[in-house]
């Protein structure tokens, strides 16, 4: 890159291309040098994409605290998929365990995703 940077004229978009990488080399370069983190986000993009497109449809629950209801039970659901649960046996078994549940804070137990090992996998 520096040897590319010597040979093209400044001001030039080639320049800037070349320059570009160099300004940012030392945040850059830990990275480079790790090889263990993904070179793009498209898993993360995609575990989100759901949430993203349902903040339309959000707009249509009827009130804040619905739309706060709504967030929080698919923030769940996610964390059932990230877990390795099957999100539909997951809610099935809190509601059934929920009501004869113990108080606050073993109670929060039951309804945590991955807190529960007796629950499949996907």
């Amino acid at each position: 890159m520096l040897a590319a940077q010597r040979t093209v004229a400044a001001g030039l978009g080639t320049a800037k291309a070349v320059d570009q990488p160099l300004k940012r080399w030392p945040a850059q370069a830990p990275y480079a040098a790790l090889g263990t983190l993904p070179i793009d986000n498209n898993p993360f993009e995609n575990a989100i994409r759901p949430i993203a497109i349902g903040k339309k449809n959000w707009l249509f629950t009827g009130s804040e605290r619905a739309r706060r209801r709504a967030a929080a039970i698919l923030s769940l659901f996610a964390t059932t998929k990230l877990n390795g649960l099957d999100p539909e046996r997951w809610l099935a078994s809190v509601l059934e365990r929920l009501p004869t549940s113990p108080k606050q804070p073993d109670r929060l137990a039951v309804a945590v995703p991955g807190l529960d090992p007796t629950l499949n996998t996907l």
